[in-house]
């Protein structure tokens, strides 16, 4: 019998236009470094906001039980990729991410 695979999601990251394959349970920023996209980071745990994005479009959830942003922000569609994972597809915008070189 064939195990379930997991759920893949696709991320559109803008303003670059990339778009990454996410699986499920993986954060927005582990995704994208494997995709050979630099989101800016420091932490990876929710607390420095280095990686804040806005979430255009789709639903997340978070690894943490409140990362580091204001209710206002999360309001206004600001998330932390470094702890956020899809659960669908999404599009964010992230200013400062870059490809990696390699």
């Amino acid at each position: 019998m064939i195990a379930d695979l997991p759920k893949i999601y696709q991320l559109t990251l803008l303003p670059g236009g990339w778009q990454l394959p996410v699986p499920a349970g993986h954060s927005l920023l582990q995704a994208a470094l494997s995709a050979g996209v630099r989101l800016p980071s420091l932490c990876r745990n929710g607390s420095c906001r280095t990686c804040l994005a806005r979430l255009d479009s789709g639903q997340i959830h978070y690894t943490i039980e409140w990362p580091g942003l204001l209710a206002e922000e999360k309001a206004e569609g600001w998330i932390l990729p470094c702890v956020a994972c899809a659960d669908s597809d999404l599009v964010i915008t992230a200013p400062g991410a870059s490809a990696l070189m390699g």
